[in-house]
C-alpha cells in the first residue's frame, strides 16, 4: 500500500510528491505520458533558466528528479478512483494500486467533439460519465463514442444497467470487447439528431441508428471525468478544493490546473507544495 498516489507528473504532481516523498511518505506518480506543456516550446518566465527550457524538456527533467530521490513512476492511464474501507483503490488499464490518500494533478484538456448536435445535446441525452449518469438509461439502447481503454471503461459500467450499448468509433480502428449486450459501429457520424433529447445517430454513409443515449469517452479520462465517477465537487467545471487543496472526499486532494486559477508553471509549482504539505500533516 502506498501512502499517496499522485496521479499526474507536471509541474504540480511532481512537486507535490517531491515534498511527500521527503516527508517519508511512500509515493507513486502515475502519468499517461501526455502533457500541456509539450506545447509550450519555449518558457522563459520561470526561475533558474536562464536561456529558457521547453515545456517537454522540463517535463522530463521532472519526471527524473521524481525517479531520483526514489519515487515510484508509472506510465499508465488511469481509468477511474475506488473508495474501498479506509483507502482507495486506483484503476489504470494494466494494475490496480491502493493508497491512503490521492493527489489529482492531471491538469485538464478540453474534450472537442466536432459533430453536429453534441452541444445542442449536452445534458439532453448526451453524457461524459457512465457512472454518474448510466442509473437514467436503465433497460434502454445506448451509443458509447470512443475506441480506446476508456470508452471500455464506460462501456462495462453501463453493461449492468442497459439493454443494449453500440460502441462508434466514429471511423476509428474498433475495441476488443465481447459482449452480447455490445455492437460495434465504425462508420463516421455525422450529425446527432432528437426533439427534446436525443433520438437518432445519423453516419456519413447515409445510415442511421436510434438510440436514448450517448456517452462520449473519445480518448483517454481526464481530471473531471475522474472527478466526477469518484463524486468530487466540481465548480466551473474544476475540481473545488478549500485552503488546504482538500477536495469533499476526505484523503482526495488536487492540485494544478485542475482546480483552475492562473495557468502559469508557477502557480502548479506552489499548489504542489502546498498540496504535499498538507497531505504529509494529514498522514502524521
Amino acid at each position: 500500500m502506498y501512502d499517496v498516489i499522485i496521479i499526474g507528473a507536471g509541474p504540480a504532481g511532481i512537486t507535490a510528491g517531491l515534498y511527500t516523498q521527503r516527508g517519508n511518505l511512500k509515493t507513486l506518480i502515475i502519468h499517461n505520458g501526455k502533457t500541456s506543456l509539450e506545447n509550450a516550446n519555449k518558457i522563459e518566465n520561470y526561475y533558474g533558466f536562464e536561456n529558457g527550457i521547453t515545456g517537454k524538456e522540463l517535463y522530463f527533467q521532472g519526471i527524473r528528479q521524481a525517479q531520483n530521490i526514489g519515487i515510484d513512476v508509472k506510465n499508465e492511464e488511469v481509468i477511474k478512483i475506488e473508495m474501498i474501507e479506509k483507502s482507495f483503490k486506483v484503476k489504470t488499464t494494466k494494475n490496480e494500486y491502493i493508497s491512503k490518500t490521492i493527489i489529482i494533478a492531471m491538469g485538464t484538456k478540453k474534450k472537442t467533439l466536432q459533430i453536429d448536435g453534441v452541444k445542442q445535446f449536452e445534458g439532453r441525452g448526451i453524457s461524459y460519465c457512465a457512472i454518474c449518469d448510466g442509473f437514467f438509461y436503465r433497460n434502454k439502447d445506448v451509443a458509447v463514442i470512443g475506441n480506446g481503454d476508456y470508452a471500455i471503461s464506460e462501456v462495462n459500467d453501463l453493461l449492468p444497467v442497459v439493454n443494449k450499448i453500440t460502441i462508434l468509433t466514429n471511423g476509428k480502428p474498433a475495441p476488443d470487447i465481447r459482449s452480447e449486450k455490445v455492437e460495434i459501429n465504425n462508420r463516421t457520424i455525422k450529425k446527432i439528431f432528437g426533439h427534446e433529447k436525443v433520438e437518432k445517430i445519423e453516419f456519413d454513409d447515409g445510415t442511421d441508428i436510434n438510440v436514448n443515449g450517448i456517452f462520449i469517452a473519445q480518448g483517454t479520462a481526464d481530471s473531471t471525468d475522474i472527478a466526477k465517477k469518484i463524486g468530487l465537487v466540481l465548480e466551473n467545471n474544476k475540481i473545488k478544493v478549500n485552503e488546504n487543496m482538500e477536495t469533499n472526499i476526505k484523503g482526495i486532494y488536487a492540485c494544478g490546473d485542475c482546480i483552475g486559477g492562473i495557468l502559469q508553471i508557477s502557480k502548479a509549482v506552489n499548489d504542489g507544495m502546498k498540496t504535499g504539505l498538507n497531505v504529509i500533516k494529514f498522514l502524521k
